[in-house]
């Protein structure tokens, strides 16, 4: 079959959709990328992907998303695919109308996180769960990340047939690596003996930055590493000025890592994770943080909670709180031992639930089965 994988940005597709996309073409498959133009395609490409560059946009803007569509449909035209599996919410709403639109035999949909979840307007929700509603209507096969967000899909009448694939990631990339915890270390000029706490996303309030930094504050026995930039496409007010309040108030406690290529290694370096979310879908850096023997402090929303279990593998705290999460990250920080025990308690479920090649085998056969019996009416 011909598949066209649709999702809204770079670093989505490279990060995100890549490890299905390999698993594809193991199969015989002709799998092609779509998604906005960006500097990490050219990854995806080294690898002999084929990746078109629609004007894909994470806004809201009607001209914007026009162009978009427009763009989707003389793509789907041009390329003919047995199968549109499209990701993300804005893409994946474009996606799944054009390939309606152009009679794409087959219509798939992995959903990340649905914007009706999401902190907004009631009428912003309202149109959002409306959009999701009429789209699942033409969609094949409705696929999400999380096990909350295919029960809300089946409840909503969203789709009845709604199944939860999980997210997952290469036990073989991220694991614990003790030579290597010494050489990033080393490089960054950090003692072996000082705790370290490592925070792994973009830089935008919703993945709680704020409530992280004034937590610190109240964190004194460790330094905290922050991996990740902002987005050319992230929506929401700057933190640089709480980036700089921080800075200067945790005393070169704050270590700004930026974009890394080799996140495992960073990973295997730190003792804590955290994720102090507002909301996610399936978070991948949650599960590269319990893959390297890392405990986690996340907060209790849809997604993180089915991956940390509490006092088991880390804990979870209130969204959009500081008092909490601090305690939490104190705790950890105090207590070597119960750090080793959630690390191996972490891993251990990671691995038994997140194992990236289970995910990408899940979803490659519900595609084909579909995809096949689709196939076989026409």
């Amino acid at each position: 079959m011909k598949i066209l994988e649709v999702t809204n940005v770079d670093f989505s597709l490279r990060h995100f959709i890549l490890p299905l996309m390999r698993e594809l073409r193991a199969r015989g498959h002709d799998v092609v990328g779509a998604c906005a133009d960006g500097p990490l395609l050219a990854d995806v490409r080294k690898e002999g992907f084929r990746v078109e560059t629609p004007p894909m946009a994470r806004s809201f803007s009607p001209i914007a998303q026009l162009r978009a569509f427009a763009a989707l449909v003389k793509l789907i035209r041009r390329e003919r695919p047995d199968v549109v599996h499209a990701h993300m919410p804005i893409s994946g709403l474009l996606a799944r109308f054009a390939a309606r639109l152009c009679g794409v035999p087959c219509i798939a949909y992995t959903c990340h996180g649905f914007l009706f979840n999401q902190p907004g307007s009631r009428l912003r929700r309202i149109v959002a769960l409306t959009l999701e509603w009429a789209a699942g209507r033409v969609t094949d096969v409705y696929m999400t990340v999380s096990q909350e967000e295919a029960q809300d899909a089946k409840r909503l009448h969203i789709h009845r047939r709604a199944q939860a694939v999980g997210n997952g990631r290469d036990p073989n990339v991220f694991h614990p690596d003790a030579a290597t915890r010494a050489r990033i270390r080393s490089e960054l000029g950090t003692p072996d003996g000082r705790v370290v706490i490592v925070a792994v996303s973009r830089l935008v309030r919703h993945k709680g930055y704020p409530e992280l930094l004034r937590a610190m504050e109240s964190v004194p026995g460790a330094e905290l590493w922050v991996v990740g930039e902002r987005l050319p496409s992230d929506h929401g007010e700057s933190l640089e000025q709480e980036f700089e309040r921080a800075a200067r108030v945790l005393d070169g406690r704050l270590r700004m890592l930026g974009y890394r290529r080799d996140v495992a290694a960073v990973l295997a370096a730190a003792d804590i994770f955290t994720l102090p979310s507002h909301f996610e879908g399936l978070p991948m850096s949650i599960i590269e943080a319990m893959m390297t023997s890392l405990p986690v402090v996340a907060t209790n929303i849809r997604g993180s909670r089915e991956q940390v279990a509490p006092n088991e593998t880390g804990f979870l705290a209130p969204p959009a709180t500081v008092t909490p999460l601090a305690e939490a990250l104190a705790r950890l920080v105090n207590e070597p031992a119960l750090r080793v025990a959630m690390g191996s308690a972490g891993r251990a479920r990671a691995l038994r639930l997140f194992d990236e090649r289970d995910v990408v085998s899940r979803t490659t056969t519900l595609l084909e089965q579909r995809g096949s019996a689709l196939l076989r009416r026409r």
